[in-house]
């Protein structure tokens, strides 16, 4: 068996592209090899800022021989007359021809379309350097990435220019050519530690080549190294260090040789709010946080960083990024102190001058917008027990909630807003409550994000989302595919996990009209108000949808709370959102106890029949449309009996009962009893009781949409 490594040495590359042109080649080379007969025991990627490596081992020298069976034209076709008696046809004959078989080795077999023309060609495998030299140069060409560049004359794109190239089978140079750069056995070690070629004797040699020339090649190594030196040093200082998994991944790519480097700043900047001081750790330097050990919410005057220089020279690293953390903090103390000395209400006229979105106005506007749609949150949420005062609150939280962005401190640092605008409004006196809800109103950001607490950061949030939506929506603007620049799939999400998190019996149909309206009024509406709403209904049936089946709900399950395309089932669960997440839930639940499948065969076709019927989707009262002296068979009068015992106003564990007490009464009646009669009288009777049952049953479902 053989292995083959491949290099790409370039100019330093962009952590986020290594990381993803390693996923690609770990799920592209593998396929690649398998769809040319390559077996083999292990594919290894690996990645530094200055290359991209494959290392394929356990390769045969070549595909082993196999035979295909060919299918040829139909035996109409193959022969005159149809006849295999008869001659062959040209379309035989050409046949025969392309795939270089003789016409004595065919055969005919009869397939589910008719008899056919077949024959066996046998294929000679191919050298696997010969197959090699065909895929390397697609691996490299076919990575797709951001920000793709051409260098010097030639049309080849990458990130950054190719410098070299590695290629050996066993310790074969395997000849590759890209633009002006020819494959050979010289890598590059580290730039500070080995600043020198390095030659790669033999494939299998690459890992342990590389770490002699200061390259740990392996990143999820370099990761392990980098966490245990972290933690390592930390303890040294009593101190924990703050890892946030993103950006361990993204100085795992930086660097080819980790040194933890531990430096420090004045105490003086701990008088910042820690959002501040992180932010200009994590995101803008990409260093480590270090924590009290005895309180871990208390910041230390201390960071890591991952060095990719000299170990000897940590001392005098240190102190560089000493400086350069105390000037960016010296820049945030003195925009906090700025900011502070007025009260947060004065940057509120300065919204005027942003831009939200050009046809919809500034962001001041959005802002009244929100206001507005805010109090039609409250009133939308059914199950809401709020006091005139938290109504008050939550109208100053929606006043401020923007204000904040126009602060020095967030022009510099947009990923602070909300976050600022929380110790802003705190030193100008507003209430906890409304602080508390202007920072978390912008939550969640993401899939890992939390969610909002508060009462204020709840309403304001969705209201928030509500105003982008609508608006977004309002001028025609759905996004397709993965283009999303409003993040409306985001919003809409956003705003089905609170709901949900919180037990909010929220009517969206009611709050989005709400908004609607407050727009029409504005005359900001450039699409039909009647579509718009019809969009949003659809948008937010599809991303709650999402959210169930991420959760584990099947998906015919997902389909019967939600209607499966019955506009009036969709449009009555969005008037108490919470309900579709429960009965989902209890949905899942009975399946998985058997208590679905007891009662699918009647129930499913109870619905089925009910559409024969004319009775309406939601009446639910028995006796309300039978006429009992019509009922004439015992099966039919012992089902009337069963329908009207029935809670009017059930639980979903009582309505499940409930079905489930019916069901032999059910099948008694289906067994026995003639739906469709010919007196209309008994028949509308029959129809009316099964459309009853239809009815009770999508308070929890619709059962039709549910597979066995």
């Amino acid at each position: 068996m053989a292995s083959f490594l491949l290099e790409v040495g370039t100019e330093e590359l962009p952590a986020s592209f290594i990381v993803d042109a390693l996923r690609q080649w770990q799920e592209r080379i593998p396929k690649n090899l398998n769809e040319h007969q390559l077996t083999t025991s292990k594919v290894s990627v690996y990645g530094t800022p200055r290359r991209l490596a494959v290392l394929i081992e356990g390769l045969p020298t070549q595909q082993s021989d196999r035979s295909l069976e060919l299918k040829g034209p139909s035996i109409g076709s193959a022969f005159v007359n149809g006849d295999p008696q008869e001659e062959p046809t040209k379309a035989l004959l050409g046949f025969a021809k392309s795939k270089g078989i003789d016409l004595k080795d065919i055969f005919i077999k009869e397939t589910d379309k008719g008899a056919f023309v077949f024959a066996n060609q046998q294929i000679i495998g191919r050298e696997t350097t010969e197959i090699l030299q065909e895929l390397a140069p697609t691996w490299i060409t076919g990575l797709d990435g951001k920000r793709l560049m051409r260098w010097g004359n030639g049309d080849l794109k990458f990130p950054r220019p190719i410098r070299w190239l590695v290629a050996l089978f066993n310790s074969r140079i395997l000849p590759i050519a890209l633009e002006n750069v020819q494959s050979n056995r010289i890598s590059q070690g580290h730039r500070v530690l080995h600043p020198r070629s390095v030659i790669i004797d033999t494939a299998i040699d690459y890992v342990a080549t590389l770490n002699e020339a200061f390259v740990v090649v392996d990143g999820k190594e370099r990761q392990r190294h980098i966490f245990t030196q972290i933690n390592s040093i930390v303890e040294l200082f009593g101190g924990k260090a703050e890892i946030p998994e993103d950006l361990l991944e993204e100085v795992t790519y930086l660097v080819e040789f980790p040194t933890a480097v531990i430096g420090e700043f004045e105490r003086e900047f701990l008088e910042l709010p820690q959002p501040v001081i992180k932010t200009e750790m994590v995101s803008h330097q990409r260093y480590f946080p270090v924590h009290s050990i005895k309180n871990p919410d208390q910041l230390l005057p201390r960071f890591i960083t991952i060095s990719n220089g000299d170990p000897d020279k940590s001392r005098l690293i240190a102190a560089g990024n000493g400086r350069v953390i105390r000037a960016r903090l010296s820049d945030g103390k003195f925009f906090y102190e700025s900011d502070r000395a007025v009260h947060l209400e004065t940057f509120l006229p300065l919204l005027e001058k942003v831009t939200f979105q050009a046809q919809l106005g500034s962001v001041a506007e959005k802002v009244e917008r929100i206001r507005a749609i805010a109090k039609s949150v409250i009133d939308s949420i059914t199950n809401l027990e709020i006091t005139e005062a938290d109504r008050v609150l939550v109208d100053r939280t929606a006043q401020l909630a923007k204000a904040d962005l126009v602060t020095q401190m967030v022009k510099e640092f947009p990923e602070l807003q909300g976050q600022m605008g929380y110790y802003y409004a705190l030193s100008s006196q507003e209430p906890l409550a409304v602080a508390t809800g202007i920072r978390e109103h912008y939550q969640p950001r993401g899939a890992s994000d939390s969610l909002p607490t508060s009462l204020t950061g709840k309403i304001v949030a969705i209201a928030d989302r509500i105003d982008t939506l609508v608006g977004i929506f309002g001028l025609g603007i759905i996004p397709t595919g993965s283009s999303d620049p409003f993040a409306l799939r985001r919003a809409a999400t956003g705003v089905v996990q609170i709901v949900w998190e919180s037990g909010f019996a929220l009517n969206l149909p009611k709050l989005l009209q709400a908004a609607i309206a407050i727009y029409a009024e504005k005359n900001l509406l450039a699409k039909p108000a009647e579509t718009v709403l019809e969009n949003l209904y659809k948008w937010f049936t599809q991303r709650y949808e999402t959210i169930l089946a991420d959760q584990g709900i099947e998906y015919d399950l997902v389909n019967a709370v939600s209607g499966n395309e019955d506009f009036d089932y969709t449009l009555q669960g969005l008037s108490n959102l919470i309900r579709i997440k429960e009965r989902a839930y209890f949905l899942q639940q009975s399946r998985e106890s058997a208590t679905l499948s007891a009662i699918y065969e009647p129930i499913v076709r109870a619905s089925r029949l009910a559409v024969q019927g004319d009775l309406d989707s939601l009446t639910v009262d028995v006796k309300a449309v039978i006429n009992p002296e019509n009922l004439i068979e015992p099966a039919e009068r012992d089902l009337y009996q069963a329908i009207a015992a029935l809670p009017s106003q059930p639980s979903d564990e009582q309505l499940m009962a409930g079905i489930k007490a019916i069901a032999p009464f059910l099948s008694k009646f289906f067994d026995d009893v003639l739906v469709m009669a010919e007196d209309s009288q008994v028949r509308q009777n029959r129809l009316n009781m099964l459309g009853i049952i239809r009815n009770y049953s999508r308070q929890l479902a619709d059962f039709s949409a549910i597979l066995k």
